[in-house]
């Protein structure tokens, strides 16, 4: 009989040798999870990516946004070219921003927006890289200024820290706004879930937005927006107390600068004002056998404190939550949205009451349009999308 060597088993020592890995590297071997799972979902992944960005600038500086996408496909390979009139990028920030994940300006605020996590256009360069092998192209220009910056930029993974190929200045003929090119692995599909659909969804959903694509097969589709001014600006919001949840308020008693557990409901919270704030506390010394003021310390406040706190907050009547961090679309937009892209017999739209989950303010809206070819329902997603689906289903927009 022959033996095989058996192979040696790792000890102790050997096990205990482990290394941080870096965000990068981990979505790198993770793509997935960013919604780079198949050629065909990754090129509609890295336009709306590079579509949110363009939308979130543009509506974030009061601009009516005005964006033109355009793709070529080539063996197996997709080339996609964003390119907006928003207020550009500073060149300082440029490499960042494209080059390394979980860096952002927006996942602190409390405010509506379509990307918070700063994940995604640098995810789809990273993708674009792996895939590919050439680094991001971008061109930004910001009002005022003389000439454009170009720069190409791809991700370190094992540091998540951008490398910059090379970068310069040159002349553009936009007085402002960001161009961002991508190659990458892709397959421009047809029907519900392609690119085309997508950005038809979008229109939609944003009928202030002009969207001028231009398709892999030289056929030319241009959504013309309704061109008039849209609420955009969000207001920065604290939370609203409902749903907030124990580990979070603990969190915030923790962190506050407030001197008095009055002043910290008051300042901490939306909608909470004095009588509020009283109300909550003394309900809270009820609920909690240690005494509780309107005085306490928020930092020298125990656990067994905090609870009954919480509790207290929950059970108390506080109004509404403010909807001035979200814009909701409305049902005139929303209508003016259907009739402008979709041919059907019936159209109907319905905006609900603002709520909150987990002190994020939020409010549904439902759009539905019916009739002609098909019956087709129109639901909006926490981004501000629209998605087209059978029967009839509701989804937050926060």
């Amino acid at each position: 009989m022959v033996s095989f060597p058996q192979p040696a088993l790792a000890t102790a020592i050997e096990m205990a040798r482990q290394r941080e890995i870096s965000v990068s590297e981990f979505f790198l071997k993770n793509r997935h999870l960013l919604g780079f799972d198949t050629p065909a979902k990754a090129l509609v992944t890295a336009v709306r990516e590079a579509v949110d960005n363009a939308l979130d600038a543009c509506e974030e500086a009061g601009i009516l946004p005005d964006i033109k996408v355009q793709g070529s496909d080539h063996n197996g390979k997709s080339r996609v070219v964003v390119e907006d009139n928003g207020p550009g990028i500073v060149e300082s920030q440029m490499a960042r921003i494209f080059g390394k994940l979980l860096y952002g300006s927006k996942f602190h605020k409390l405010s509506q927006s379509r990307g918070q996590q700063g994940m995604g256009i640098s995810a789809a360069g990273m993708y674009g890289q792996l895939t590919v092998g050439k680094p991001l192209h971008i061109i930004s220009r910001v009002k005022g200024g003389k000439l454009a910056s170009e720069m190409f930029v791809s991700i370190d993974t094992a540091r998540n820290h951008p490398d910059i190929h090379r970068k310069k200045q040159l002349t553009w003929d936009r007085c402002q706004g960001t161009l961002v090119e991508i190659e990458l692995e892709g397959h421009n599909q047809k029907g519900p879930h392609s690119v085309e659909a997508y950005l038809k969804q979008t229109a939609i959903a944003n009928p202030h937005v002009s969207i001028t694509y231009c398709d892999p097969r030289a056929r030319r589709s241009i959504s013309a927006a309704t061109r008039k001014s849209s609420r955009f600006v969000r207001r920065r919001s604290s939370p609203h107390p409902y749903g907030i949840e124990l580990g979070r308020l603990i969190q915030m008693l923790n962190n506050t600068s407030s001197s008095t557990l009055r002043r910290f409901l008051v300042d901490e919270f939306s909608r909470v004002g004095r009588t509020t704030s009283i109300r909550i506390i003394e309900l809270a010394g009820k609920l909690s056998d240690r005494k509780l003021s309107d005085r306490s310390h928020p930092k020298h406040i125990a656990h067994v404190q905090a609870v009954a706190l919480h509790k207290a907050i929950q059970t108390t009547h506080v109004i509404a939550p403010r909807t001035d961090c979200i814009v909701p679309i409305g049902k005139k937009r929303l209508l003016e949205g259907l009739h402008k892209e979709l041919n059907a017999d019936f159209f109907t739209a319905t905006t609900r009451p603002a709520a909150a989950y987990r002190g994020n303010p939020f409010q549904v809206e439902v759009a539905i349009a019916y009739g002609r070819a098909s019956e087709a329902h129109v639901e909006i997603d926490k981004h501000g999308h629209m998605h087209r689906r059978r029967g009839v289903q509701e989804s937050p927009r926060r």
